[in-house]
């Protein structure tokens, strides 16, 4: 069944929502703030997230923000369930990304309805690519493997991770910033040094498979795929 993220303070709210979602064929999983929502996103993605804008710690807006500038979560469905009912509020969620913007109190019929319509939308309006090739280098994002030349390069996950993420913007400089936001998330407070250890065990393993001076390095901004 169909996954669907619901991110509502309000526990009464959540319990309706949750009930009619699992009457409507779907599985639903509902976080009541941020930290917890991010912490699952980061296990397992959902098909579509309900998202409301006045939560504890972190509003819904700055949530969808760094959800749409987030390449691993950038093309999940986002539809905001709020109280939030002024017209420039429904153009701030929907500017930002929002795939549709419901105000409460909602039927849960309409919330079906729309629920499978965004679906609709989305599924057919784009397939990410699968494969990334530079080269003689292929990246494959579903089976997360790296070949050069037939031959494989052996990476963790978050080498991987870096790699796609700059496969996926190739020829374009990638701030240590943007990459720390990007692949490590973007509640992570590390520094940029992680970037650039992964960054130089990377090359050392693609280097090791005859893949030389892939990834450049962008002086005193980043890095990226030439």
């Amino acid at each position: 069944m169909s996954l669907i993220y619901c991110v509502e303070d309000d526990s009464g709210i959540q319990e309706l929502i949750s009930c009619a979602l699992k009457s409507g064929g779907y599985t639903v999983d509902g976080f009541e703030n941020c930290h917890d929502f991010i912490a699952a996103l980061k296990t397992e993605l959902p098909v579509l997230i309900l998202l409301d804008v006045m939560l504890p710690g972190q509003d819904g807006f700055k949530i969808l923000n760094d959800l749409k500038r987030n390449a691993a979560y950038c093309d999940i469905p986002v539809i905001m369930l709020t109280a939030k009912s002024s017209e420039l509020d429904k153009v701030k969620g929907l500017e930002l990304g929002a795939d549709d913007y419901i105000t409460k109190p909602f039927g849960i019929m309409e919330l079906l309805s729309r629920i499978k319509a965004v679906l609709r939308r989305t599924s057919v309006a784009s397939v990410p690519a699968q494969i990334i090739n530079v080269d003689k280098l292929e990246i494959d994002l579903q089976k997360r493997t790296v070949f050069y030349n037939g031959q494989e390069a052996i990476l963790t996950y978050k080498e991987f991770e870096v790699l796609a993420y700059l496969g996926r913007h190739r020829g374009t400089a990638i701030s240590r910033e943007q990459l720390m936001t990007n692949v490590w998330g973007f509640d992570y407070e590390g520094e940029s040094r992680t970037v650039d250890a992964h960054i130089k065990t990377l090359r050392q393993k693609l280097e090791s498979v005859g893949c030389m001076d892939v990834v450049a390095t962008v002086r005193g901004f980043g890095y990226k795929i030439v």
